[in-house]
């Protein structure tokens, strides 16, 4: 006679999930991860609590277009509550044309948000050595689709970082180890208000 043996499946993490879907600027780039900013969102929520569990689908070098071809099949397997989209960053940097970038981004959220998740919006600013007309509008960008999808905003992923050399890597684009911690407290000022309440 046989003997059938069943391997046990691993057990799924059943908690709610964070989607982080950004460029480098959330994937650690230059450094080690975990000491991004979004291992230490990690860290925080276990510290206080909360049962969440972040998931990080960021890529260095993404664009919104790239961000847009895999963001589906992220939220079908990850299932996230609240999607965070970092991304546009390297769009300006290109000088893509704004209503491109912006065209994406309004499908990045609107995908995220038909698929039950909650969206915050990180923007972004670039170097004024592309011209005041492309970078004010590109800055007004992020306001007007948080606006129009009624998302939350983070106004400025890298405020107290981008002008402040002692935040920066060398390459004065992205921000390094000490910055983390900061890019960490721009992100929970937005995000810790649409949390749970810890558990007890």
């Amino acid at each position: 006679m046989a003997l059938l043996l069943f391997q046990t499946p691993a057990l799924a993490d059943e908690r709610a999930k964070i989607l982080v879907l950004g460029d480098s600027l959330s994937a650690g780039f230059g450094m080690n991860l975990s000491d991004s900013w979004t291992t230490l969102l990690q860290l925080k929520l276990d510290d206080l609590g909360y049962g969440y569990k972040v998931v990080n689908a960021s890529i260095s070098g993404d664009t919104t277009s790239s961000g847009l071809k895999r963001l589906g099949r992220a939220l079908r397997v990850h299932q996230p509550e609240i999607v965070i989209i970092e991304l546009g960053g390297n769009d300006g940097l290109r000088a893509t044309a704004i209503p491109v970038v912006r065209d994406n981004l309004l499908q990045l959220v609107k995908t995220s948000k038909d698929a039950g998740a909650t969206v915050i919006v990180a923007g972004i600013q670039i170097p004024p050595n592309y011209g005041a007309g492309y970078t004010d509008e590109f800055t007004a960008m992020f306001f007007d689709i948080a606006a129009e999808t009624e998302s939350p905003l983070i106004p400025f992923f890298l405020k107290n970082i981008a002008l402040n050399p002692a935040m920066m890597q060398r390459d004065n684009i992205h921000p390094n180890v000490k910055a983390q911690p900061l890019l960490l407290d721009n992100t929970w000022d937005i995000l810790e208000p649409l949390l749970q309440q810890p558990t007890s």
